[in-house]
């Protein structure tokens, strides 16, 4: 049997270990370790008084906040299931994961209100779990009768410890995080609390007591959640946390709490730059800086360099975060690198044979480890799909070269062939991302009569203005091969995009990708 453990330990021993160190500043409000865990228990009490039990889905549509983490972990202690909803949810996107999931309680912000009142009627939250909080935004609507005021309640809880009907294991679930969606109905990856604490560990990287930690990802992704919170609370770290991402204030928070880790995606570190903040402020006190994305044009991490920030970046996914990082100096040595396997991933490349390949061959990324998911909720086929025999298959294609450094290929739903040709259209992609004027580019296979199949690019310019093909063309000259080249280029005024940020290229497959009598 899995040993009698879980995250929700790490508020409890911290308050022991290090009460009086700062564990958390929430919008200047700052928060001790000792506090934080008088706070959780209180929450956790709160819950489990109105009758949720050990496995029971708390769905948490909140934005960053100090409640948000209370519910987090609480609901660790007692064995329940966190169901993080991305904000940017509505309607049927809404309905969907919180009836998939089953979420018995849904804890919201009143400037939600009217999405869940649309919805309300067509999910199967128990009547009496409707908890509101307020919020910090201004002119935001009353609580409504049918919901229950959450500080009405949780303070008046005890704060010690909760005492629990049945024991919590490592192996059980600690959260359902859904993918985002970008080829179909979205997935709930099962997250463990075994999964979760090897994720602490392999961060180690990052420091421990005395850190102080910049992160203003939302709490409802992975790496907001897990790789920030989890891992500073767990190791002792300061967190500065907000409300929301402000770029600005993002450079004024490095200055003034003298951030040593900051923590940042890739679009939030192009507007950081954009801002000019950066070359107002100290940022002497930065000892490591991390990225995210296998996208990240060099050119960004270029201007970042300039500033004496040099950012790390790593490659994962909802289903085994984590998996590979590459440092600024690894990556002038391997461009176009995601970079080694992390600590507690061993990663391959498999045929579709499930033959390992040698480096240098292209196949789909496999991996097993610790951190890999335990399925996905609700979905046997798929689970079955996605881990066999213990290692899971990410549906990424690339290639690994001699000293175990990672490159991604594609999407395997993605790849097209052209003439007889492999295209990998995220390989053209990457390049195009450093072409100054494009915000968003897409690249999708379609119909040609003379080669099978041939590329057309969608693209989304920073400025509004047009990009013609002669440009694309010009600037892909001596950096591709020119059967990878698109055929077709389409400006498109507003990209579609998932909940979760990423182009939703099955949504131009379906409008788009039709087939075309002549090229252009």
């Amino acid at each position: 049997m899995s040993q009698v453990w879980n995250i929700g330990y790490i508020t409890r021993q911290q308050a022991s270990v290090v009460p009086n160190t700062i564990s958390i500043i929430f919008e200047d409000e700052p928060v001790t370790f000792k506090e934080l865990n008088d706070r959780v228990n209180k929450t956790a009490n709160y819950l489990q008084s109105t009758g949720l039990q050990k496995g029971d889905r708390v769905a948490v549509y909140l934005q960053n906040c100090l409640e948000f983490v209370y519910v987090y972990f609480a609901v660790a202690k007692l064995g329940l299931i966190i169901v993080p909803l991305n904000l940017r949810l509505v309607g049927r996107e809404l309905e969907y994961q919180l009836n998939n999931s089953g979420a018995r309680m849904l804890i919201f912000h009143a400037k939600f209100l009217e999405n869940v009142n649309k919805i309300k009627r067509n999910i199967q939250v128990d009547k009496d779990k409707y908890i509101w909080l307020p919020g910090r935004d201004e002119d935001v609507p009353d609580c409504p009768e049918w919901a229950i005021r959450f500080h009405d309640h949780y303070p008046k809880f005890p704060d010690t410890e909760p005492v629990l009907k049945e024991q919590v294991f490592l192996d059980d679930p600690l959260g359902i995080i859904y993918t985002s969606g970008v080829t179909g109905a979205p997935k709930g990856a099962i997250v463990s609390h075994n999964q979760t604490f090897y994720k602490v560990i392999s961060l180690s990287g990052t420091g421990a007591f005395g850190i102080v930690f910049l992160s203003q990802l939302p709490l409802f992704h992975s790496g907001g959640l897990f790789i920030s919170l989890t891992s500073c609370v767990g190791r002792g770290m300061t967190m500065i946390l907000r409300q929301n991402f402000d770029p600005v204030q993002f450079c004024l928070d490095i200055e003034k709490y003298k951030a040593n880790v900051v923590f940042a995606l890739t679009t939030m570190w192009r507007l950081i730059l954009d801002s000019g903040k950066l070359d107002e402020i100290d940022r002497s006190s930065i000892i490591m800086s991390l990225g995210g994305g296998e996208r990240t044009p060099k050119a960004l991490l270029d201007k970042l360099k300039e500033k004496g920030i040099k950012v790390s970046v790593g490659f994962g996914q909802t289903e085994n975060s984590a998996m590979t990082v590459l440092s600024y100096e690894d990556m002038e040595r391997k461009p176009g690198s995601v970079g080694k396997a992390r600590e507690w991933s061993d990663m391959w490349i498999e045929d579709v044979c499930g033959k390992r390949l040698p480096p240098g061959e292209i196949g789909e990324i496999v991996a097993v480890g610790p951190k890999v998911m335990s399925g996905y909720w609700n979905m046997p086929k798929e689970t079955a799909n996605a881990i066999v025999n213990g290692v899971l298959h990410t549906g990424d294609l690339g290639y690994m070269d001699e000293e175990g450094y990672f490159y991604i290929a594609d999407r395997a739903k993605d790849m097209y062939r052209s003439g007889g040709e492999n295209v990998y259209p995220a390989e053209i992609e990457k390049i195009l991302y450093d072409f100054p004027r494009i915000k968003n580019v897409a690249i999708i296979g379609v119909a040609d009569d003379k080669w099978g199949e041939s590329g057309k690019a969608f693209i989304e310019s920073i400025d509004g203005k047009p990009i013609t093909k002669e440009e694309i063309l010009e600037f892909l000259k001596d950096k591709v091969s020119k059967y990878k080249y698109p055929s077709h280029v389409e400006m498109l005024d507003e990209m579609p995009m998932t909940a979760t940020g990423k182009i939703m290229k099955v949504a131009l497959k379906e409008k788009h990708g039709v087939r075309l009598d002549k090229v252009d």
